[in-house]
């Protein structure tokens, strides 16, 4: 193994730094398993917005194909740093969880063309916040932030829990989805408590193969049908788009929650890759990397996928590895862009049956809402800020299940409160800033 060049600012434990080139085998491999560990979060909203609308398997199939290739667009950028646009870290993006109830709102009341038009139109809010994020830090702290990823998790997991309820198979008995759901999660959990750090980051593929292996010997999973082609190119506003008003305040706001999320993935990144936390460069790194989640999810409109954002999980393959080298991300997007291209592999992720996606997300959606908890705990729990968290879980949480009531308000004011993460997060925002006693962030990004 060569020896690596040596970066600025490096920890003892890297082995190699942001700029630091290796052999190509070296590179293959720990590439590969940065796919490995974003590959499944990458597909999986598509398919569960695919399960609850009734999507067609074609509409389907494209779907994941084009997640696949939004995520290789968008770590290229990252990763490879174009002009301002992307972070210039070992950063890479994936589809958002976080617009999933906005995006089954929305394709419930226009299907494909309005989950599409309304991601588009409200893209340009990351524009606009990129140049100003130092001073908007002040305003979203880490306590609004972590009070709005908790009731992202909260809000889905009853979409997850559908999933496993439903049958798990042609002439499935009825108690079969919870069975399967539970040998998922007991495999993922058995790949964690090994405690070894391989398998702990394919422990979800471990759980999702099993889950397949147990539908497939007991006859509850078929084969999908053969595609009409064996590639899948990206086309031009495949569904065209569509816009209504109300729907745009709850796209905006959880454009501006990926914005605080971006915030602390690339400050965490930073961290595990020897840099400054502190500092114009610092604040260079977050705005490129928030400019370079604004263009792939513009992209990602155009050619039918939904919205992206950084993801966290991969930190800890550079934790693992030791390896933030930042010239790794043209490998990893080059793969992600074949399993993308390829409909083979789309036709057969498509085919998972709903207690296996249903147990998969279940574990999932309730990391989401424990990575928020520590947001919250990490800015404190006195009385004030408890006030916060109580009154803003309460109104996301409870606006959204009052739909009688919801039914005779304004369009606009129905939507905002029928989305409980922008309900509640507003709630937080308006509360966190009236309310006097909070004290001013570090000037850093939270962890």
């Amino acid at each position: 193994m060569e020896e690596p060049s040596g970066s600025t600012g490096r920890t003892h434990s890297l082995v190699y730094g942001v700029d630091d080139r290796m052999p190509a085998g070296t590179a293959l491999l720990v590439s590969l398993q940065q796919v490995a560990a974003m590959v499944v979060g990458v597909i999986t909203p598509a398919l569960i917005l695919s399960n609850i609308l009734g999507f067609s398997p074609a509409d389907t199939a494209y779907l994941v194909s084009m997640a696949l290739l939004a995520a290789a667009l968008g770590t290229a950028i990252q990763s490879m740093r174009l002009g301002p646009v992307g972070s210039g870290l070992l950063s890479v993006t994936g589809t958002s969880f976080a617009f999933l109830q906005p995006l089954i709102v929305s394709g419930k009341a226009g299907g494909l063309p309005l989950m599409f038009g309304m991601s588009l139109a409200t893209v340009p809010i990351q524009f606009l916040f990129a140049p100003f994020l130092p001073k908007f830090r002040r305003i979203f702290t880490p306590l609004v932030s972590g009070i709005v990823v908790v009731l992202i998790g909260l809000s889905i997991i009853p979409e997850a829990m559908r999933g496993i309820v439903e049958p798990a198979g042609p002439g499935a008995p009825v108690w079969a989805g919870g069975c399967v759901a539970a040998a998922v999660m007991a495999a993922v959990l058995a790949a964690q408590a090994l405690g070894k750090p391989r398998t702990r980051m394919i422990s979800i593929l471990v759980g999702v193969v099993t889950g397949y292996v147990i539908c497939a010997v007991a006859g509850w999973l078929h084969a999908p049908p053969p595609t009409d082609s064996w590639i899948m190119l990206p086309r031009l506003l495949p569904h065209h788009l569509a816009f209504r008003a109300e729907f745009f305040i709850p796209f905006a706001f959880i454009y501006v929650v990926s914005i605080i999320e971006a915030m602390g993935d690339i400050t965490a990144t930073s961290q595990l890759s020897g840099l400054d936390t502190k500092g114009p460069a610092h604040w260079l790194r977050i705005r490129g990397g928030v400019l370079g989640d604004a263009v792939t999810s513009a992209v990602a409109a155009l050619i039918g996928s939904f919205p992206s954002t950084t993801y966290a999980q991969n930190n800890g393959v550079i934790q693992i590895t030791g390896v933030a080298s930042r010239h790794i991300g043209k490998i990893m997007a080059a793969i992600l862009a074949i399993l993308g291209l390829f409909p083979v592999v789309a036709r057969w992720v498509t085919a998972m049956p709903p207690a296996v996606l249903g147990g998969m997300a279940l574990l999932l959606f309730g990391l989401v809402a424990v990575a928020g908890l520590r947001l919250i705990l990490s800015a404190g729990l006195d009385h004030r800020n408890s006030l916060i968290v109580a009154v803003s879980l309460g109104i996301g949480l409870g606006a959204p299940t009052q739909s009688h009531w919801l039914e005779g308000l304004p369009s606009l004011v129905r939507t905002l409160l029928e989305s409980g993460v922008s309900a509640g997060g507003i709630a937080a925002l308006v509360m966190n800033t009236l309310l006097p006693g909070g004290a001013l962030p570090e000037d850093h990004a939270h962890p």
